[in-house]
């Protein structure tokens, strides 16, 4: 082979091998930028999502109601009982509900006129809640408001509803309405279930 065969052939060995290192480095600097492109843009962002968490817009954040009163199971410890409620160990029975029922007696009657009559009616009245010792401590803390309103719904109550059963029924739902809707008005929430008589007596 001549001199000037060997020399072209050198540089075409050169040359193929120029294209060969030109091909195998355009690959990898394209990988490399996508690698950088990728890298950066996850970078980008897990920093947006991580300043979204912070600020309360995204995450496993559990929306929650109010709180308000829940109803106690029979047998669960009731977090907001006072203390005498809870120093003796109640067993209940397998029947009936399956919540607690814990009661507030008013201490004092109540007497009013009935209405469009001359008579009069005294009762004595405890109301029963199956939610939580809040519903109790509301009871006493609002009493003032509460009998200011049963006396209303007394004085509101004709004749003929003191003498009847169904009477005395529809009675013991008003109360138990009124109740409430002083507990709502000062708390925003009732949880009065039922108004029970100690005593009524019609003169």
């Amino acid at each position: 082979m001549s001199k000037a065969k060997a020399k072209d052939k050198v540089k075409d060995n050169a040359k193929d091998n120029a294209k060969d290192a030109e091909t195998e480095a355009k690959p990898r600097g394209g990988k490399l930028k996508l690698l950088i492109g990728a890298l950066l843009i996850l970078a980008i962002g897990a920093g947006g999502a991580y300043g979204a968490m912070l600020s309360g817009l995204i995450g496993a954040q559990v929306e929650e109601g109010p709180d308000v009163p829940q109803l106690v199971a029979k047998g669960d410890a009731d977090p907001y009982a006072s203390g005498g409620e809870e120093s003796v160990t109640i067993v209940h029975g397998d029947g009936g509900s399956e919540y607690r029922t814990a009661y507030y007696v008013f201490e004092e009657g109540f007497t009013s006129n009935l209405k469009d009559s001359p008579g009069l009616v005294q009762v004595s009245i405890a109301a029963s809640t199956r939610h939580d010792g809040r519903v109790i401590q509301w009871l006493e803390l609002h009493e003032l408001a509460i009998r200011s309103a049963i006396l209303v719904e007394l004085a509101n109550t004709v004749e003929d509803d003191v003498y009847t059963v169904e009477g005395k029924e529809r009675l013991k739902v008003r109360l138990a309405g009124a109740i409430n809707r002083v507990l709502e008005e000062q708390e925003g929430f009732g949880g009065v279930e039922a108004v029970h008589f100690q005593s009524f007596l019609v003169q």
